[in-house]
This record gives C-alpha cells, sequence and structure tokens, in this order.
C-alpha cells in the first residue's frame, strides 16, 4: 500500500491529460485521485485504501467520492476492477492482459503476467453475445 506522505510522480498536467484522453472531465478531485494512483505504476488499491491515501496526503474527499471515481476510472479504461469475492474489489492501474494470486489473510494481490498462464475450455457464449475478458483469482498461503 501506498504511503501518503510521498509527492506524486506524475504531475497535475500529466494526471488531466490522461483523463482528457480517457473522455473524463478533469475536476481537481479526479485529478488528485490520479496522481496519487498512477504515481508507481502498477497497483492495486481498494477504495477505502485510496481513501487513506488521500486523506493522508490533506485532500478532502469523501469514501462515496473516491468509490464514483474508481468506478468511472474503471469505465474509461483507466482501471480494471477486479473481484475477489462479494465484499471485496481491488482497482488495478495495470489495464494489460494478467491474472491475479490472491493472498486472503493479508488482503493482497499479485500480478501474474498474462503469459504464464492459459485458460482453456472456455465455453460459447450465449447468440448475441462475445467473451469480452476470463479473470482468475488464485488463492494463495504462505507456508
Amino acid at each position: 500500500m501506498a504511503k501518503a506522505s510521498r509527492e506524486p510522480k506524475i504531475s497535475a498536467e500529466e494526471a488531466t491529460a490522461r483523463l482528457r484522453h480517457a473522455g473524463l472531465r478533469p475536476t481537481r478531485q479526479r485529478v488528485e485521485l490520479a496522481g496519487l494512483l498512477f504515481q508507481d505504476g502498477d497497483r492495486h488499491v481498494t477504495a477505502e485504501s485510496l481513501h487513506d491515501e488521500v486523506s493522508g496526503a490533506g485532500v478532502k474527499v469523501s469514501l462515496a467520492t473516491v468509490y464514483n471515481t474508481l468506478h468511472q476510472f474503471t469505465e474509461a479504461g483507466l482501471l480494471r476492477q477486479v473481484i475477489v469475492d462479494a465484499a471485496r474489489s481491488y482497482f488495478d492501474t495495470n489495464t494489460g492482459d494478467h491474472q491475479h494470486f490472491f493472498l486472503e489473510k493479508e488482503g493482497l494481490l499479485i500480478d501474474i503476467p498474462g503469459e504464464t498462464i492459459a485458460v482453456a475450455g472456455v465455453p460459447a457464449p450465449p447468440p448475441g453475445l462475445s467473451v469480452d475478458r476470463v479473470d482468475v483469482v488464485v488463492r494463495v498461503r504462505r507456508n
């Protein structure tokens, strides 16, 4: 998880450009959240962990706004949502082809490079539908 005391590694201008390129209006809160989200390359966050991070950075934003913004970023293709169970969702800044290991007790997602896992036997979808992607979450534990 990111430490709130770090300075964002992408500038407000870079965050604004990324938002505009995705078709999103660069509001102050979206720019702040994008600056924190994309500061360290690929990572996984929950709405709660990002809210803690922005609060620690002195940005006043509600948890509801963080949730809404994460979903807007996902719809715009800036993030990928990874649902690990009915009560937990993570948002991944790596939108490329890959899967995940999940350490349940630690709440930690780890990327599995896309080329290291093959998914076979995906059934044909009903008429008029096509498979968009297949998400695999491999649950692991420490020995």
